[in-house]
């Protein structure tokens, strides 16, 4: 699981604070996550394949969080895409996007899709053999959801050395893989667990966009390996933080403490700092677990670990 920050910044995009976007690849998906103003620039800047990207997820219809969607299925359109593109959003996307692409005469020449959400409680929006991805609901001014992505369990790993030691035939390899117990040459059932190895844990990520501190998705969020929280303000803008409905570093911190997050990454700043350590060192009060900074560009490793 890797994560590419693309843009983490709240409101006016600048030369060098770019809006919200991020690339996560999970389990061979590309999935884009937001897509501020200027998204389609940052990912040819990071390198990013625009043909791998087939699902694109909009947290909300603020401009920083979906201004850049309009320019990037246009964009796949010059390029020659055929491949299907899939758009999940607050409901409105669609016609907020098509109004463009019909005054602008440039509607798509591959299959686009809208799955437009408007539930208020957790829904499964995309599952496929190898990951899922629900809503989260969050608490902004406007109808906003974050998204939980989760890996499935991959199969076992054939321990070919205690395989051949069992003496089981190859014949068998591909249904211990699948986590069968298997006969061996003599007749003897052999244990999967005896010629296999454990499959890596899996992964899962938490992106909570826009949001006032929202208590209610703790339980929603409960040990994912990793989250993304929105941090627009520090505490001395706290009242700032309630009358636009976003959150404190510290009330970020607050949400993965009673979550047991294990890796909490901060964004969202506010243009008016000029240091964001002091993002990390407020949180650091509240939550004892590693904090990360977004940054543009900045990219996430989390295969490993």
């Amino acid at each position: 699981m890797k994560l590419t920050i693309l843009g983490c910044h709240s409101a006016t995009p600048t030369v060098s604070a770019h809006p919200t976007a991020q690339v996560l690849e999970i389990k061979g998906h590309l999935f884009l996550i937001d897509c501020g103003e200027g998204t389609q620039v940052q990912l040819r800047k990071y390198k990013i394949k625009f043909s791998r990207i087939r699902r694109i997820f909009i947290s909300h219809l603020h401009g920083d969080h979906f201004f850049g969607l309009v320019g990037l299925i246009s964009t796949f359109r010059l390029m020659g895409r055929n491949a299907e593109l899939h758009v999940y959003g607050p409901k409105g996307i669609k016609e907020a996007i098509l109004l463009f692409l019909k005054l602008g005469k440039s509607y798509t020449n591959y299959p686009l899709y809208f799955h437009e959400l408007d539930t208020t409680i957790p829904e499964l929006i995309f599952e496929d053999d190898k990951v899922s991805v629900e809503t989260i609901p969050l608490e902004h001014r406007v109808y906003t959801n974050g998204f939980l992505f989760r890996e499935k369990p991959a199969d076992r790993t054939l321990n070919v050395d205690a395989a051949r030691a069992a003496n089981v035939d190859l014949s068998y390899y591909n249904k211990i893989k699948q986590g069968f117990d298997v006969e061996n040459k003599e007749g003897k059932i052999i244990p999967n667990k005896e010629i296999t190895f454990d499959p890596p844990a899996p992964k899962s990520y938490a992106y909570c966009s826009d949001t006032a501190y929202h208590p209610q998705m703790v339980d929603q969020v409960t040990e994912v390996d990793v989250m993304y929280h929105e941090s627009t303000f520090l505490e001395e803008h706290h009242h700032l933080a309630e009358k636009t409905k976003h959150s404190t570093a510290k009330e970020a911190a607050a949400i993965a403490k009673k979550a047991k997050i294990k890796t909490l990454i901060l964004g969202h700043y506010s243009g008016r700092y000029g240091n964001l350590e002091f993002f990390r060192n407020e949180a650091q009060e509240v939550f004892l677990g590693k904090i990360e900074l977004a940054e543009d560009g900045k990219r996430f490793d989390f295969s490993k670990k």
